[in-house]
């Protein structure tokens, strides 16, 4: 979810690098859940790799999710899924704790950290107000957000940014509203209602199931959707 605001004001100033160290760790957050306690509305978007992931992990469909751990709203102009965190996340256990947190959300593994996208890239930064634990000690970027692999991860997230930014700016400019929302649920479809499992001819044979299959898919489908893009906001 797009956030506004300057940087100054809710990080400690400085952007990071993967192989950078920020004060991030926070001793497994022990005795503390509150981030994922607090009604945080839709601020928890999910890309298509982040349901990716929930479905392997929990071994259910995006479909049998919507509703109840997951919702759909009109986030920064277009149709997007996200955590349902209305009273806290449908996905804590009854000790607080997190039963997920293999395969939890990428901003869940950010956080306190976030992305400062610029220039069609983007950094990393330290969000300074919204934590509330204390002595946090410093980690490795990439050892906190731990995703493998991660180069493949952060090529995938620039490439989906930088889609949804394009996205927006053809929904904007469509005047038809009923072939934007034609649309809207195209993408909805496309990049998360269709599971990513299964043969793949693309994919390497030593990981049928694997990482692989997702981004090579996820690749296919972006293609698809450029074009789509064209054809349906005319």
């Amino acid at each position: 979810m797009l956030r506004e605001g300057s940087l100054e004001e809710i990080s400690d100033g400085r952007l990071y690098q993967l192989n950078d160290m920020v004060k991030a760790e926070c001793a497994g957050c022990v005795g503390c859940s509150k981030c994922c306690e607090s009604d945080m509305g839709t601020s928890i978007t999910l890309d298509p790799y982040d349901v990716w992931m929930l479905c392997k992990g929990t071994g259910r469909s995006f479909n049998d999710m919507l509703e109840q751990e997951i919702r759909v709203s009109l986030l920064d102009g277009l149709i997007l899924p996200h955590m349902n965190m209305e009273q806290g996340c449908r996905f804590l256990n009854s000790e607080g704790r997190c039963s997920i947190h293999p395969y939890r959300p990428s901003i869940c593994r950010l956080f306190p950290l976030g992305r400062y996208y610029e220039n069609g890239d983007f950094q990393y930064f330290l969000q300074v107000n919204e934590c509330t634990r204390k002595n946090r000690t410093k980690v490795k970027v990439r050892k906190w957000i731990d995703i493998e692999p991660i180069e493949e991860h952060t090529a995938f997230v620039r490439k989906w940014h930088n889609f949804l930014g394009l996205a927006r700016r053809k929904v904007r400019e469509a005047k038809d509203p009923k072939q934007i929302r034609n649309f809207m649920l195209f993408l909805l479809e496309l990049f998360y209602v269709t599971e990513y499992e299964g043969p793949d001819q693309d994919a390497p044979a030593a990981a049928p199931s694997g990482y692989e299959v997702f981004f090579t898919q996820f690749q296919r489908r972006l293609k698809v959707a450029l074009i789509e893009m064209k054809k349906i906001l005319r």
